[in-house]
């Protein structure tokens, strides 16, 4: 897979499926190189381990490696969907069924069979989640009315109309599949255990610190995988992590760090690292708090998006924090994507920030606030992009007058004041995919859904998001996208504000000889999926043994 780059408007949107991939094909006949532990560095630990629940990076680079999934996005193909589980698939000519068959013979870690039954228990839990069970990814499911077994090697998906990504959406990387014995006793069992049928087995984790899996033996594609196991080291500090790639500590980065580091890391180890600059499909923003008082006035609201400079932090925070692009509510350069000319009429878009300045200036006067007021952004605790992106925003505001304050969160408080309660003003939101799909971007924007941040509720769009969602016809689809975008924009409604910069890749790192040569690190798509942040890939040596390839999707 690529990773896609994003932008940063006052919400940036990045989808980000990075892969440690196999030796390119040119090179597919040589022998793999058998044996050794990928040692990895990582900025932020999992807030739980389950990734129907979690929607960052910390979660799914850790875990994904020891499940398999229905679906994949081939990893060299973007964005082209092969099967894992499943071997082959029909789709109904009217469009509301879909037929997958199972390979035979897979085996969970644990012994016990794969079958249909454990792909329907997976998929009721993330489309149909039982009280108490939070499900990231649900709206993307909405079209399915039920799931069915007709034998142990089939399962059957029941729409009640067509839908524009369903096939797509059944790739999800963060759709793994779990035993069903285990979600009948408990279905939030796996926010703490792995219990997977991917090429690697849980080894050992401790929180805040590190996380290792194994080998698995008996992992369904022959002689898979190359390595003998993985190893994460945890630390929310860039020059930990940096110092880890220079010393030999750890092999690879699959994020981003600032081009200062990258470059401290190129002199000192030469041609043993190579780095790897890919695009991140994701969007990078704020989430405002529409329910509370200033921010429950669209005159506010409007006045932040307008003192935010987008072309200015995409010049300044790319060599520091990979955020790059200026664009909407879909990545830039894509078929679903506005164009900049027409970006440029909705509020804060403008190059003139004077202009921009002095409209936001009289709009909080009129509001109410000629002097502006004080205000609380929340963040992430992790440098690169959160706090270098927070410094900046704030630094912007001060100029139309509102003091913010910037508070850093650990990983799960973040969450939990952001997504699971609300209890913020102003906080850091990103948004990553593992594909540029309409119906996983624009969900955010629906009343309810458990990405919408700041509780925005606006029933045109609702609207607007179900009918995009059916329309099998791609222009009509992109028709109803830009309404959308225009709703959103013109209205001032948006749950965030509208900077958008690019993430552009991750580093990834390795040591020579750490990898068999074409080694794969993650399971079902073939690569250690990073869903969130993009950056540079620092690969330590190893330039011969893997090449990355990308889109990623996490936070």
């Amino acid at each position: 897979m690529r990773s896609h780059r994003t932008l940063v408007v006052f919400t940036a949107a990045v989808s980000i499926a990075v892969l440690v991939a196999p030796a390119p094909p040119a090179r597919a006949a040589e022998t793999p190189r058998r044996g050794g532990v990928l040692l990895a560095a990582i900025a932020a630990d999992a807030p739980s381990l389950d990734p129907h629940q979690e929607e960052t990076f910390a979660t799914l680079e850790l875990v994904a490696p020891c499940y398999s999934t229905l679906l994949q996005i081939d990893p060299y193909h973007y964005p082209k969907v092969i099967g894992d589980v499943a071997t082959e698939w029909k789709i109904a000519a009217d469009g509301l069924t879909y037929t997958f068959k199972l390979r035979q013979g897979i085996r969970f870690h644990d012994g016990s069979p794969l079958t249909a039954a454990d792909v329907k228990a997976t998929y009721e839990k993330i489309v149909f989640p039982p009280a108490g069970v939070r499900s990231i990814r649900r709206n993307a499911y909405a079209a399915i009315t039920s799931i069915e077994t007709p034998d142990a090697n089939t399962i059957v998906f029941k729409l009640k109309h067509p839908s524009a990504s369903l096939l797509a959406n059944l790739a999800s990387p963060w759709n793994v599949i779990y035993p069903k014995k285990y979600l009948d006793k408990d279905p939030n069992y796996f926010k703490a255990n792995i219990v997977g049928s991917g090429p690697f087995k849980f080894k050992s984790r401790t929180p805040g610190s590190t996380f290792e899996g194994e080998r698995n033996p008996d992992y369904f594609i022959k002689d898979r995988p190359y390595l003998d196991g993985y190893k994460f080291f945890v630390s929310t500090e860039t020059s930990v992590r940096a110092a880890a790639i220079r010393s030999g500590r750890a092999y690879i980065e699959f994020r981003t760090m600032p081009q200062s580091e990258v470059e401290a890391i190129r002199k000192q180890l030469g041609d043993k690292v190579v780095v790897q600059d890919t695009p991140a499909t994701g969007i990078f923003g704020i989430a405002v708090n529409q329910t509370i008082k200033p921010f429950n006035d669209e005159r506010v609201r409007k006045a932040l998006t307008l003192g935010l400079d987008r072309y200015t932090a995409s010049r300044v925070l790319y060599p520091i924090a990979s955020l790059k692009d200026v664009g909407g509510l879909m990545r830039p350069a894509t078929e679903w994507a506005m164009s900049d000319a027409e970006l440029q009429k909705f509020p804060g878009f403008g190059k003139d920030m004077e202009k921009n300045r002095a409209e936001a200036k009289r709009l909080l006067a009129e509001a109410g606030y000629p002097n502006g007021f004080k205000a609380v952004l929340k963040n992430r605790n992790v440098r690169v992009p959160y706090a270098d992106f927070g410094v900046f925003v704030i630094q912007e505001w001060r100029k139309i007058g509102i003091e913010v304050e910037h508070r850093s969160l650990e990983t799960a408080s973040w969450f939990a004041d952001g997504r699971d309660t609300g209890n913020f003003e102003l906080i850091v939101s990103p948004s990553f995919n593992f594909m540029d799909d309409p119906d996983q971007f624009l969900e955010r924007y629906t009343t309810g859904d458990s990405n919408n941040w700041g509780r925005f509720s606006d029933p045109r769009i609702d609207d607007l998001f179900t009918r995009q969602a059916r329309a099998l016809d791609s222009t009509e689809r992109k028709k109803l996208i830009n309404e959308i975008t225009q709703e959103a924009h013109q209205r001032d409604r948006e749950d965030r504000a509208r900077a958008r910069v690019l993430h552009p890749g991750h580093l990834v790192g390795a040591e020579r000889g750490a990898l068999g040569e074409g080694e794969e690190l993650r399971g079902a798509a073939e690569s250690l999926l990073e869903p969130e942040t993009p950056g540079r890939v620092a690969e330590r040596g190893l330039s011969e043994a893997f090449e990355a390839t990308s889109p990623s999707d996490c936070s």
